[in-house]
């Protein structure tokens, strides 16, 4: 049963209340205000309707035939035409629970009250999250800008009663055909009125589903990294210094600081730090004395992509845009809010973020395997050169990395004219959204690689590393097997990252 309650008012919706939905600890509600701004709206298309204008959206044609005229008796096929047409999407599945983000963030998008779409269309969609029945939606079809028009447009082929559904059960995940579906919520499929199939299919909803929950595994990454470095240092008995708060106050990066401040608490009261407090090591390799430096710019870029993402996801991305004066009156204005060159921005920035966190991980792997920096035996093997360790562990994080530089090319920079010239520059971010995801797996299974060749040395060595260091290495280590004879470490690996991905050290 759902813990709590998330308000549908076109203003407040954050990540974490997606996130909430996502994993099924909330439901969505459409606020009073929301509804009344939705009905001033509609109230103005109806007006455009009983009039003799002509406004593209309402009673035109769309994109590159948006100068055509459509008679008033074929103004609900012209929707209905255009959701079909749309819905055209190739492609794996998207995740259900993607979906339901996304038809929330839709839902949220026009309950800003720009749209001129009817409170009911929105309810519907909201009582089928609520549910936790999601259209079937194939992933790719979205050039980023027009709005994701084809994932929204089977998201909508859905609400009109033309696709099949998923719903969550104790088994999982269902296929259950339409009827089924609006019987569970005891309601009927929508029937499609003048501009609802345009402002259900023009926006930037995949979109910010992708980069929300991306934006939320990596901030859950960065500060894993930092645990993973300050486990690097303990287990090569490194240098503490380069996390004095002094240095950071002479550079006052705020992410800087956050990261150096976080690596030093989790050190604090090190039994191995006091053991080699005369040791001539003078400084460590960059990839432990400026891991600060590295993760900092990379929790500065996640607080910045996270308030562009709040705009986004309570904005009015469709078009064109209803607006009404204080007298009343009326105007129905073209402009491009669907466009998601912002996000696109954002993800390819966040990809390179990724990559970078992964390859100084990578290099603190490296360091871990080697006896000159860790004092242990090469790649912790226990027989040397009859057994090989942790050696080829070092050289998966390498191969991860090359998947991160591979993946950290821009997708922005593509751009691919549509429509007759007519949409002409398209962002990509679809693209490059979904492409973020998969850099947060691939960078997650380098830090729990980190973590297991950290462990590793950690267990061999007698001294108590800092208290923060020990909790990590207490909630990990039953996670790795004794490294007491080679073995295959990739469902040790894939788990460890996977547990990291949700959060595993975040609370501690």
């Amino acid at each position: 049963m759902a813990a709590s309650q998330v308000l549908i008012d076109g203003r407040t919706l954050s990540i974490e209340s997606l996130i909430l939905i996502r994993d099924g600890l909330a439901t969505a509600t459409l606020s009073n205000e929301a509804i009344s701004r939705m009905q001033t709206s509609r109230k103005a298309v109806e007006d455009i309707l009983d009039s003799d204008k002509i406004v593209y959206g309402i009673n035109t044609g769309f994109g590159a035939m948006s100068s055509v005229q459509i008679d008033s008796e074929n103004l609900a096929k012209l929707q209905l035409n255009l959701i079909r047409s749309h819905a055209c999407g190739v492609g794996e599945l998207m995740s259900p629970e993607h979906v339901l983000m996304m038809m929330v963030i839709r839902a949220n998008s026009l309950a800003v009250g720009n749209s001129g779409i009817r409170v009911e269309v929105v309810q519907t969609m909201l009582e089928l999250v609520n549910a936790r029945i999601s259209p079937t939606v194939p992933r790719i079809g979205s050039l980023g800008a027009s709005g994701d028009l084809a994932p929204l447009s089977h998201l909508a082929l859905g609400l009109v009663g033309e696709n099949d559904f998923l719903i969550e059960d104790e088994e999982g995940w269902t296929l259950i055909d339409a009827s089924d579906a609006f019987g569970r919520i005891q309601s009927s499929p929508v029937s499609l009125q003048a501009k609802e199939g345009l402002s259900l299919i023009n926006g930037t909803s995949q979109m910010c589903t992708f980069l929300s929950e991306a934006v939320s595994t990596l901030e859950t990454l960065v500060f894993s990294a930092d645990c993973a470095t300050a486990c690097s240092v303990e287990a090569i008995k490194g240098s503490h210094k380069a996390f004095d708060s002094r240095i950071h106050a002479a550079r006052p990066h705020m992410g800087q600081s956050i990261s150096a401040a976080r690596i030093s608490a989790l050190l604090a009261d090190s039994d191995i730090n006091r053991s080699h407090a005369d040791c001539d090591r003078v400084q460590d390799a960059y990839s432990l004395r400026c891991a600060a430096q590295v993760h900092g710019p990379v929790i500065e870029a996640l607080q910045r992509a996270r308030e562009t993402l709040y705009i986004e996801l309570n904005s009015a991305t469709d078009n064109p845009l209803v607006f009404i004066a204080e007298d009343g009156a009326s105007e129905v204005i073209s402009g491009g809010n669907f466009h998601g060159e912002n996000l696109a921005i954002i993800a390819d920035n966040l990809a390179v973020c990724a990559h970078e966190l992964g390859s100084i991980s990578e290099r603190r792997t490296n360091l871990l395997m080697n006896p000159q920096w860790s004092g242990q035996k090469a790649f912790l093997a226990v027989e040397e050169g009859l057994e090989s360790g942790l050696m080829i562990v070092q050289y998966v994080s390498a191969a991860c990395v090359a998947e991160l530089h591979h993946l950290a090319n821009p997708a922005s920079t593509t751009n691919i004219s549509v429509s007759m010239e007519k949409e002409d520059h398209v962002s990509m971010g679809a693209t490059a959204c979904h492409r973020l995801l998969t850099c947060c797996e691939m960078l997650s299974r380098v830090i729990a690689n980190e973590l297991i060749a950290a462990v590793g040395c950690l267990r061999n060595i007698s001294e108590a590393p800092g208290t923060g260091v020990s909790t990590i290495f207490s909630t990990i280590n039953g996670m790795i097997p004794a490294l007491e004879h080679d073995q295959s470490l990739s469902e040790v690996s894939d788990g460890l990252a996977l547990e990291l991905r949700f959060g595993l050290l975040h609370d501690l």
